[in-house]
């Protein structure tokens, strides 16, 4: 018996469904996946508490011992981006619903790990993140007060992860076990480099703009704020390897925007 609510599992042969309600919910779980996180299984437990709305569905429902056992199964080790985890909680839900074999779905829950961690840090951490920040100071380059600057980064930002993992899941959902070919789509691949120019370019843009800002028509500032750019060339310099480029943009942007909300003050 299905769970109230809950649509049945599709007839074989038919195509799965995921009900709008239970996409929601999913994606709503998908925003706190790190909300358990621990150093022992990781977003093993994220994993499981984002796939518990479909996992409904199989039979007997959540009183049932499928439920149980996939339930139990899920909350396992798992290592991979936050966001890209999507991709995994849309393919191991379908996975499930499918009723894979169980050692399968173990087999297919540890190749899934590796892909998606290292595709989500070239894309967000390395690329989109940093794209992200510069953009803000950018708008803080050109005149943008404190709202704007915190508006453009958020928004910027925010408006692409969200989308990532709606992609993730639905990617996910759809490919069940061969989602791995989805992973090598132009997206994940090839924006990466995209991503990285096109930061390369906002930062000769922003970055000289944000100074002029910052000195104003002056030039008291001018040496002050040459030997602090000539300190943070060499600390960078000597920190290369042992720095993550998405910090440095961070504080970088959180400075600006400081600045900004002090002189307007």
């Amino acid at each position: 018996m299905s769970e109230p609510g809950v649509p049945p599992l599709p007839a074989a042969g038919s195509p799965p469904s995921l009900s709008l309600f239970a996409r929601a919910a999913i994606l709503l779980r998908l925003l706190a996946i790190q909300g358990s996180w621990n150093y022992e299984i990781l977003l093993g437990n994220g994993i499981a508490f984002c796939m518990e709305p479909v996992l409904r569905r199989l039979p007997g429902g959540r009183r049932g011992e499928a439920y149980r056992a996939a339930l139990s199964r899920e909350c396992r080790y798992f290592n991979a981006h936050p966001y890209l985890a999507a991709v995994a909680v849309g393919a191991l839900a379908r996975a499930e619903l499918d009723q894979e074999p169980p050692g399968k779905i173990e087999r297919f829950r540890t190749a899934l790990c590796g892909p998606l961690g290292s595709v989500g840090d070239r894309l967000v951490w390395a690329g989109w993140l940093p794209f992200s920040s510069l953009l803000a100071l950018t708008v803080f380059g050109f005149g943008g007060g404190p709202l704007a600057v915190v508006l453009t980064f958020l928004g910027t930002y925010n408006v692409a992860h969200l989308a990532l993992r709606a992609w993730g899941l639905r990617v996910g959902w759809n490919q069940g076990l061969r989602v791995a070919a989805s992973l090598g789509v132009p997206l994940l691949r090839a924006s990466p480099p995209h991503v990285v120019r096109a930061s390369s370019l906002l930062a000769g843009v922003a970055i000289p703009l944000s100074l002029y800002r910052v000195i104003g028509p002056g030039r008291g500032l001018l040496g002050g704020v040459l030997a602090a750019v000539a300190l943070g060339a060499i600390v960078l310099a000597r920190a290369q390897g042992r720095a993550e480029g998405w910090r440095i943009a961070l504080l970088l942007l959180a400075s600006v925007v400081l600045y900004s909300v002090i002189g307007h003050g």
